[in-house]
């Protein structure tokens, strides 16, 4: 048999945690995941996709730590004692432990707990929210996590509406990249970048570390993390004073302009050089590039927003195209959330009117401390972790893990492959990849709408998420129809046919050979203040929130430091290997995970490049190799997030050092950053 004549090259999308949302060619052989590349099916990702994508995923589908068939804990939670099991039994089991529950304590004691392992509209969230809903099951507030400050501070002033689409910054003469590692968190990013510069516009990035995409700009401003909010209001109030404000643009579009610049004028230039760690020299430069630019677009990443004043950081740095009046032409502009013209119906997908007033929502934050409170009514008895794995990723690892320890407690967990969270769970269900069932993706960083089928049969015994919700369901007796939808319907749920530029078309209708653009309604490219019109209760961008205002004492951004208790700052970018979690189980994530330190504090602690060290502080320890390197700033680390425990010593990761109880100025998110650590030789 010619096996060449079996090979099949079919379109999938990438699901995973990212803003590029990717068009994939799946290579296919007898049923078998044998190859992924880029596909130029998405205008935007243009057949390119990340290492990471293309090397692991054939091995994440088919691999030793792949989940093919139900299991049930035999051994101590997290022996990893399992027994295989079948379907039914798996099924009657967490009916019955979640029954029993429900009888002892009511329905709030279940706790689904979630985040956003697949970004499929289906995968991430659709069956899944109908079942737990349904229950009465206790709420969970996702966001806070990581997305929520972002998404937050660009709501507090555009509102729901569509930013700047990626690919308009080829008609931008100046970007600044702010807290955003293109390259690795934005990959698609840096070649419209490197056109824009060949046009002759100018590139600033600015980032605590020398990121690879600094080293091909025009000026890198190397601040102290978490003091971003202080350099933006500062270039505020120094364009004010050289008259560099577009008054024209703030009259017609802005409102609490008064408000915002009594505030910006608190930062003085000393300010900004002894708090943000930038010269004088350094800062008049940026203000000169803002001043001189024509069409100037913003881009931030999710890394400001991990630090205490994260939601100012942003705010502040989203609000300065308003005040200079980079709006209403291409190029100009804030990049950021141009997915959001996607004609989703959330809503209707996750089946919102089945909610039970008053129930509780808990901050997914807080869920380490939770999970061990005596006096919590109702206890939390029994959860399902699905589409997370909380153990990598959670602040204070070691709190979470106690939590998750309890032996009174019931956990149910599903997942693709044997991760450090479904080790500590009582059943596990297999759960398909993205390429073994049917979704709809609309990303959350670019403005194309993909759908995919399934390219393999799924492996083993596995099932979709919608499928396992269906069947759960069906124990738990819920047959109202909504609870039998098949995955067609729930695509044609999750989008709106009657937004003019599906014409009609059905989310189970769309092609999976090519990707619809997103545009303004006039079918023109989106443009905010011209064609796009900011979602606030003013309809304009609002530089003072009354919501931030009333509930965090936040209505406009300002500085408000953590004290730093010990001698290093660590922080946790994204990794080349990893997205968050996913792919920490691969061969090229295993053994010490790295940790940078610049020359001048190696010296001083007698310790050399490639040594292994031990990073502490109160909450834990870990063990890491050194990287002695110039392109992180003294006294601040850097080693990248989503490695799994067996990857130190100590069995923990860097999430152990990283406390649960400080909190983001907005949106009470966690602050990863505010991470202070000392670091000894092993």
């Amino acid at each position: 048999m010619n096996k060449q004549a079996n090979k099949k090259t079919l379109p999938s999308v990438c699901p995973l945690d990212c803003p590029d949302t990717c068009s994939l060619n799946a290579q296919v052989q007898d049923g078998t995941l044998i190859a992924v590349k880029g596909s130029k099916a998405n205008p935007y990702t243009d057949g390119v996709i990340c290492n990471k994508v293309a090397r692991y995923y054939p091995d994440f589908v088919h691999g030793q730590s792949r989940l093919t068939h139900p299991l049930k804990r035999v051994g101590p939670r997290g022996s990893g004692d399992f027994e295989r099991i079948s379907w039914d039994e798996a099924l009657d089991l967490i009916h019955e432990a979640f029954a029993a529950a429900i009888v002892k304590y009511g329905p709030e004691t279940i706790l689904p707990f979630n985040y956003a392992g697949p970004h499929g509209e289906l995968g991430g969230g659709s069956m899944d929210r109908r079942f737990f809903y349904n229950m009465g099951a206790t709420m969970l507030n996702r966001g806070p996590l990581c997305g929520a400050v972002r998404g937050g501070a660009y709501a507090s002033v555009f509102g729901n509406a569509p930013g700047m689409p990626p690919v308009q910054v080829l008609h931008s003469d100046l970007v600044l990249i702010w807290g955003n590692n293109v390259t690795v968190s934005n990959l698609h990013l840096a070649p419209l970048l490197k056109e824009m510069r060949k046009k002759g516009g100018k590139l600033v990035i600015i980032d605590p570390k020398r990121i690879k995409i600094a080293e091909q700009c025009d000026m890198h401003i190397q601040i102290r993390p978490n003091t971003d909010v202080v350099f933006a209001m500062g270039l505020a109030a120094e364009l004010e004073r050289r008259d560099a404000l577009d008054h024209a643009f703030i009259g017609d579009w802005v409102v609490g302009f008064d408000t915002y610049m009594a505030q910006a004028r608190d930062y003085s230039l000393e300010q900004v050089e002894e708090i943000c760690g930038v010269s004088a020299k350094e800062f008049h430069a940026v203000a000169d590039l803002i001043q001189a630019a024509k069409n100037m677009a913003c881009s931030f990443g999710n890394g400001i927003e991990r630090g205490r004043s994260g939601g100012s950081g942003l705010r502040a740095g989203m609000i300065l195209p308003a005040l200079t009046g980079h709006h209403g032409r291409l190029g100009a502009g804030v990049v950021a959330k141009s997915g959001v013209a996607t004609p989703k119906n959330q809503p209707r997908l996750h089946g919102d009117h089945l909610m039970k007033p008053g129930t509780r929502v808990f901050n997914i934050v807080d869920l380490g401390m939770l999970l061990q409170d005596d006096t919590l009514e109702p206890p939390i008895a029994a959860a399902m972790i699905y589409n997370h794995n909380p153990v990598a990723t959670h602040p204070d690892q070691v709190n979470l893990i106690k939590g998750l320890m309890r032996e009174d407690l019931f956990l149910a967990g599903s997942d693709v492959v044997m991760t450090d969270s479904m080790a500590l769970c009582d059943v596990i269900l297999p759960a398909s990849s993205h390429f073994e069932h049917n979704d709809v993706f609309g990303a959350y960083g670019q403005n194309y709408l993909q759908r995919a089928e399934p390219v393999i049969p799924c492996v083993g015994e596995s099932l979709p998420n919608t499928e396992i919700f269906r069947r759960l369901a069906a124990r738990f007796g819920y047959d109202d129809p909504i609870f039998k939808a098949d995955d067609a319907q729930l695509m044609d749920d999750a989008i709106n046919s009657g937004h003019p530029q599906l014409n009609g078309i059905k989310g189970s209708a769309l092609p999976v050979d090519k990707a619809i653009e997103m545009k303004a309604l006039n079918g023109e490219q989106m443009i905010m203040c011209q064609n796009v019109i900011p979602a606030t209760p003013s309809g304009k961008i609002e530089l003072f929130c009354q919501d931030y205002e009333d509930r965090f004492g936040f209505g406009v951004p300002r500085y408000d430091p953590v004290l730093q208790d010990r001698p290093f700052v660590i922080i946790t970018p994204s990794s080349d290997k990893r997205t968050n979690a996913t792919f920490g189980g691969h061969a090229a994530s295993q053994g010490l995970e790295m940790v940078e330190m610049h020359p001048l504090d190696a010296a001083e602690r007698g310790l050399n490049d490639g040594a292994k060290v031990t990073v502490f502080n109160d909450l834990g320890k870990v063990t890491l190799q050194l990287k002695v390197t110039d392109a992180t700033r003294p006294g601040v680390l850097y080693s990248p997030k989503g490695t799994w425990r067996a990857t130190s010593d100590t069995g923990l990761t860097v999430n152990a050092l990283i406390p649960s109880d400080v909190r983001t100025d907005i949106e009470h998110g966690a602050a990863y950053h505010e991470t202070f650590v000392e670091v000894k030789p092993c």
